[in-house]
C-alpha cells in the first residue's frame, strides 16, 4: 500500500545554537508543511523532490538529504534493496535555511513510511525517527526542529544532554503573533555552522559562559512576556537574542541589512532564526497591517518575504 505524511515548518523565536548545549529555547511550528508520499518502487530508492525551494537550496543540501534518508532507513530497519521504494516530496513549505525544512522532510517521510508499512507509529515514535534523520544529516541537532515539525504548536524545549527524553512544554498564548519571515537567499550546511560555533566555544570558554548566562535571563523574561502577550517586550528580547547570536559569529551582512530595514519600518524586534550566516530572518510586527508594511519595505531591497502567524493552538 502507499503511505503519506506531513511535517510542519518551524521558526525558533529564542535559543538557536544555545539549545545544542542544553539551554532552553522557544519555538513554534508554522502552517506551511512538507508532504511525503511513499509507494512501492522498482529499483532500490527513487527519490523525487518536488518541494518549492530558494535557488541553490537543493544542490547545497544534497549530501545532507542523502545522509538523512540513510539514517531514517537504518533506524527503521528498512532495506530498500529488498523493498524498493519511491518517495515523493511536495507541499507548500518553501525550503530555506532556518525554516525547519530538513526536519519537515524527516517527520513527513517517517509518517509516510509508518503508513506504507502499516507500523501504526505514534507522534513520539515519529519524533524519535525524525531526530535520528536530523542527526544523520546535520551531526548534532538540538531536537527542537523535529519536535516542532512533528507536534506543531508553540513549545519550550530543553535538550537532555545525558541522553534521556528532552523536556518539552506547550506554550498557550491568547493572542497570536504576526511575523514577517525573510530569506537572505543564502543556504548553509547546518553541520558546518554548528561545528564552527563549537570550535569558538572551545577557544573562548569564558566568553561563552557569559553569553549563556545572558541568554538564560532573556529566556526567563520571554516566558513572562508570552504569558502577558506583551509583543513589545517580546520584540525587545528578540533584539537582545540577536546581539548574542552576533557574538557567537552566526550573523552576516545580509541578515543585518534585513534587520535594519525591518526596524526602520516599525518591527518590534528582528533576529535570525535557525542556522544563521544566511537562511531566514524573523521580524515581529504589531499587527497584520504593520507586517505588510515591513514586508513591502524589505522586498524593495530585493529580499523574498512571507507573512505568517504563530501562537495559534
Amino acid at each position: 500500500m502507499s503511505g503519506s505524511g506531513i511535517g510542519y515548518g518551524k521558526t525558533i523565536l529564542f535559543g538557536e545554537h544555545f539549545v545544542v548545549y542544553g539551554l532552553p529555547g522557544i519555538a513554534s511550528a508554522i502552517g506551511d508543511h512538507t508532504v511525503a508520499e511513499v509507494e512501492e518502487g522498482e529499483h532500490e530508492l527513487n527519490f523525487v523532490d518536488n518541494r518549492p525551494a530558494i535557488k541553490g537550496y537543493k544542490d547545497t543540501k544534497q549530501d545532507e538529504i542523502s545522509r538523512q534518508l540513510d539514517a531514517i532507513f537504518n533506524f527503521m530497519k528498512i532495506d530498500v534493496k529488498k523493498t524498493p521504494l519511491k518517495i515523493t516530496l511536495s507541499g507548500n513549505l518553501e525550503c530555506a535555511s532556518g525554516i525547519g525544512a530538513s526536519a519537515a522532510l524527516a517527520s513527513s517521510i517517517a509518517r509516510a513510511l509508518s503508513e506504507h508499512f502499516e507500523l501504526g507509529l505514534n507522534d513520539d515514535q515519529i519524533n524519535e525517527i525524525a531526530y535520528e534523520g536530523e542527526r544523520g544529516g546535520s551531526g548534532t541537532p538540538s531536537g527542537i526542529d523535529n519536535t516542532c515539525s512533528t507536534y506543531g504548536g508553540m513549545i519550550t524545549f530543553e535538550k537532555n544532554l545525558s541522553g534521556g527524553p528532552n523536556k518539552i512544554q506547550r506554550i498557550h498564548v491568547t493572542k497570536p503573533l504576526d511575523l514577517v519571515m525573510v530569506s537572505t537567499g543564502i543556504t548553509q550546511e547546518t553541520k558546518e555552522v554548528v561545528a564552527d560555533v563549537k570550535g569558538e566555544k572551545e577557544k573562548h570558554p569564558a566568553k561563552f559562559e557569559k553569553i549563556f548566562s545572558n541568554y538564560k535571563n532573556i529566556f526567563a523574561e520571554a516566558l513572562v512576556a508570552f504569558d502577558k502577550c506583551d509583543a513589545h517586550a517580546i520584540g525587545k528580547l528578540m533584539d537582545k537574542n540577536q546581539e548574542l547570536l552576533r557574538e557567537i559569529t552566526v550573523s552576516c551582512p545580509e541578515i543585518e541589512e534585513i534587520i535594519a530595514v525591518a526596524k526602520r519600518n516599525g518591527a518590534l524586534g528582528a533576529k535570525l532564526t535557525g542556522t544563521g550566516r544566511g537562511g531566514l530572518v524573523i521580524c515581529l510586527a504589531e499587527d497584520e497591517h504593520h507586517a505588510k508594511k515591513i514586508a513591502k519595505a524589505i522586498e524593495n531591497e530585493e529580499f523574498e518575504t512571507s507573512i505568517t502567524t504563530i501562537g495559534k493552538n
